[in-house]
């Protein structure tokens, strides 16, 4: 009996080593690496590409890359990544040679937007950074073309990228769930934008990823095949906002009750192009409004999700803001019309908000870019507050706006 427990200890001893052994080499070998294959191309711009591409890259690049306080794309940390992944910086994707991206060659950037694989290192790029292995050529295409512009946001900026601090679980995740897509063997075709389906399907798997983030769980989505992905657009990730606070993505399939069904297509169209529901509430970050899509586009969308199975799932938890009793009638407008969730306790979160004291001099000229705020900035995801804030509320949220500045010292 001695002898068979003396065997179970070496046996249970080595197990615990093979698995301390195992999460020793996880926490200090960093992103996995992979190959990398020569993608030969060289893209020519178009007036039309040039157009498309800053549609589709004001949407999916800059929301992420745009350092707030020079609107330059230059990086920035990702402020509502989850704090179990660690920190991450999104990078330079400017047109500096070396600080930025305009030493790349097309096809190094087409081989990391389909593959998720740094194309000079071969290293992994955590599943922080979208990968689009459903968008066609000719979108792609349009991306590289915009990337290689004169556009001010890409201007060349001699800034330096930051290291990711990857987490333990960032790390396990990415060697274990999250993996590199295959490039793809053959040309991705653009879809047909006569078919309001086919159009939208391409919008909210190809393109805007709408899926991944409406689907009910980050570890059991399907890159490859959307729809096989868990809860299929019926919501339930969990996403935090610049302040911290969790978010649950919502059920946008068209169940009656916890989904979307009672909308019609023009309530969806102006609920994605103002950031309020039908209702009248509020669509908090990280959910943004759809500044650069058509309403043709986003009502494409529509019609393609009423294809979808529809699931009834009630919307999970949302975590709120809560100035506290004692605070100013301004902090209190400050966390009512939701600017926290974006801006931050500080007025520098996802957008800047520290220099508009002394930007909009005039309570008047800060009060009418708040209630039109694309008038002043046309590509802000800021929502259309229009007459929403009462002028009650508006004076006090102003105060409390440049106390912000004021307290930066900027």
């Amino acid at each position: 009996m001695k002898r068979v427990l003396k065997w179970v200890g070496v046996i249970v001893l080595l197990l615990v080593l093979i698995v301390a052994g195992f999460a020793a080499w996880i926490q200090f070998s960093g992103m996995p690496t992979y190959d990398v294959a020569v993608v030969e191309m060289t893209i020519p711009s178009t007036p039309e590409r040039l157009v498309r591409g800053r549609e589709l890259a004001t949407s999916l690049c800059v929301h992420c890359h745009l350092d707030p306080a020079t609107r330059i794309a230059s990086g920035k940390e990702i402020v509502d990544l989850p704090k179990e992944f660690g920190r991450a910086f999104s990078k330079n994707i400017t047109n500096h040679r070396t600080a930025g991206i305009g030493g790349w060659s097309d096809g190094e950037i087409v081989w990391l937007l389909r593959t998720g694989i740094h194309p000079r290192t071969g290293e992994y790029v955590p599943p922080w950074m979208p990968k689009f292995p459903r968008l066609s050529d000719e979108d792609m295409a349009s991306i590289v073309v915009w990337l290689r512009s004169d556009d001010p946001y890409v201007a060349a900026a001699d800034v330096p990228n930051r290291p990711a601090e990857p987490s333990f679980l960032a790390k396990f995740l990415s060697r274990i769930a999250f993996k590199p897509l295959p490039y793809p063997s053959a040309p991705v075709a653009h879809p047909d934008t006569t078919n309001s389906v086919v159009w939208g399907k391409y919008l909210a798997l190809g393109v805007y990823d709408c899926y991944s983030c409406h689907s009910g769980d980050f570890a059991k989505m399907d890159m490859l095949t959307p729809e096989n992905s868990f809860d299929f657009f019926a919501g339930g990730n969990m996403m935090p906002d610049a302040a911290g606070k969790a978010v649950s993505t919502s059920n946008i399939t068209m169940d009656k009750t916890t989904g979307i069904g009672s909308w019609t297509r023009e309530q969806f169209i102006t609920a994605l192009k103002t950031g309020f529901r039908p209702d009248g509430s509020q669509i908090r970050y990280p959910m943004a409004r759809f500044v650069q899509a058509s309403d043709a586009s986003i009502g494409a969308i529509y019609d393609y999700l009423k294809t979808v199975p529809t699931i009834n799932k009630p919307r999970g938890v949302v975590e709120l803001h809560d100035a506290g009793a004692t605070a100013s009638a301004g902090k209190k407008a400050y966390y009512r019309y939701e600017c926290i969730r974006c801006h931050g306790e500080s007025g520098l979160g996802i957008a800047d908000l520290q220099l508009a004291d002394t930007k909009y001099a005039t309570d008047s000229l800060m009060s009418d870019v708040i209630r039109h705020i694309n008038t002043y900035q046309p590509e802000s995801y800021m929502p259309k507050y229009e007459d929403r804030i009462p002028e009650s509320d508006m004076a006090s949220l102003i105060a409390y706006v440049r106390q912000l500045g004021q307290a930066s010292k900027r």
